[in-house]
C-alpha cells in the first residue's frame, strides 16, 4: 500500500512538474510574441471598424502576414485582458511596432495623425483647392461659408477670417471643426491685437485692420519691411491717397488675372482696384498671419508713401513722388 502511494505521489510530482513546464513553456511563447517586432519595412494603415474583436484583430494582423495567428494570440488576450478593448479608428503601423506597442496604441484611441498647413497669403479660393487634396477630408465649396453661419456670421465674406496655421487631425476629424478652429483662433487673434493697437490709426474697425494685414502680407514675405509696408498704407490714408496697391488689382479681376497686370487692369473700376477706389477694398485679399496682423496695429513711425520692389524680395522706400519715379526707373523700368 505504502509502495502504491508512493508511486502515486511520484506520478502526481511528474504530472505537476510536465504541467508546470509546459506553462512555463506557454508563458515564455506568448511572451515571445508579445515582443515581436511586426512584419512591416514601412509604415501602413490599419482601418478598424467599431466592434472589432480581439480575435479579429489577430486574424486581419495575420492575413497581411504580420503575425501567426495561434494559441499565443489566445492567451496573451487572458492574461492581458487590457489589451483586448480595443477602440475603432485608422491608425499605423510603425516599423519600429512590436505587438504590445501596436496594442497599447489600439487600445488607448491614438489613432493616426495627419496635418494640413493653410498658408498665409493665400485666398479661400486657394485654401480649397489645397483642402480637396489632402486625405481623409470631404471638402466642398460651401464650407467655409457653413463654418461661418454656424459662428453667427452670416456675410457670406470668408475671406481673411480664418487664421493660416498648421493643423493636426485624425481621419475622423471633419473639415468643419479644423475650419472652426482656424476661424475662432483668428477672432482670437485679431481681438487681441486690436485692443493693443496704436491709438492714431486711421481704422475704425478690427475688420479694416483685417483688412489692411491682409493686403500687407501680399505686398512683403519679408518680416522686417512688414511695419514699414504698413506705414506707407497708414500714411497714405491719414491723406486720403488712394493705396495703389497691385494685390488688390489683382485680386478685384479673378481669375481673369494671367500673371501680368496692364494699364487697363490698373484703369478698371472693380470693388477692389485700389488704383480707383479710395481707402481699403470692402474685405480682405488673403488670409493674413499674425505678423501682418501685427504690422497693421503698430506701423513704423516713418513719413513713406512710395516703394519699390528691388526684384529680390525687399523694396525701396520714398517719401517723396520724385524719390519714388527715380527709384522706379532705377528697379523697373531699365529691367
Amino acid at each position: 500500500m505504502r509502495k502504491w502511494m508512493l508511486r502515486l505521489l511520484g506520478m502526481l510530482f511528474t504530472l505537476a512538474a510536465i504541467a508546470a513546464g509546459t506553462g512555463f513553456w506557454a508563458l515564455q511563447q506568448t511572451n515571445l510574441l508579445a515582443e515581436q517586432s511586426l512584419a512591416v519595412t514601412q509604415a501602413k494603415e490599419l482601418p478598424l471598424e467599431r466592434g472589432v474583436s480581439f480575435r479579429k484583430l489577430g486574424k486581419m494582423l495575420a492575413a497581411d502576414a504580420l503575425i501567426d495567428y495561434d494559441w499565443r494570440w489566445k492567451l496573451l488576450g487572458k492574461l492581458h485582458p487590457e489589451l483586448t478593448q480595443i477602440r475603432s479608428g485608422l491608425y499605423e503601423i510603425k516599423p519600429s511596432d512590436s505587438v504590445t506597442s501596436l496594442l497599447q496604441r489600439l487600445t488607448s484611441g491614438d489613432e493616426k495623425r495627419f496635418v494640413l498647413t493653410l498658408i498665409e497669403g493665400k485666398t479661400i479660393q486657394e485654401w480649397l483647392q489645397y483642402l480637396q487634396t489632402v486625405p481623409h477630408l470631404h471638402v466642398d465649396n460651401d464650407v467655409f461659408n457653413r463654418v461661418l453661419q454656424a459662428q453667427g456670421d452670416e456675410s457670406n465674406l470668408p475671406e481673411g477670417k480664418f487664421f493660416p496655421d498648421t493643423y493636426q487631425y485624425r481621419a475622423s476629424t471633419t473639415i468643419e471643426s479644423i475650419l472652426t478652429q482656424s476661424y475662432q483662433k483668428m477672432q482670437q487673434q485679431l481681438d487681441a491685437i486690436w485692443q493693443q493697437r496704436d491709438s492714431d490709426l486711421p481704422l475704425e474697425s478690427p475688420y479694416q485692420l483685417l483688412t489692411l494685414a491682409s493686403i500687407i502680407e501680399k505686398e512683403t514675405g519679408q518680416e522686417s519691411e512688414r511695419p514699414t509696408i504698413a506705414a506707407v498704407f497708414v500714411n497714405r490714408l491719414r491723406k486720403g491717397m488712394r493705396l495703389q496697391t497691385d494685390p488688390t488689382v489683382i485680386y478685384g479681376m479673378g481669375e481673369r488675372f494671367d500673371g501680368n497686370i496692364r494699364r487697363q487692369d490698373l484703369r478698371e473700376a472693380t470693388p477692389f482696384n485700389t488704383y480707383v477706389i479710395r481707402g481699403l477694398p470692402p474685405t480682405p485679399i488673403a488670409a493674413p498671419g499674425r505678423e501682418s496682423l501685427l504690422a497693421a496695429a503698430h506701423p513704423a513711425e516713418v513719413k513713406y508713401l512710395y516703394f519699390v520692389s528691388r526684384n529680390d524680395g525687399s523694396h525701396l522706400f520714398s517719401s517723396t513722388l520724385a524719390e519714388h519715379n527715380r527709384a522706379v526707373d532705377k528697379y523697373q523700368r531699365n529691367r
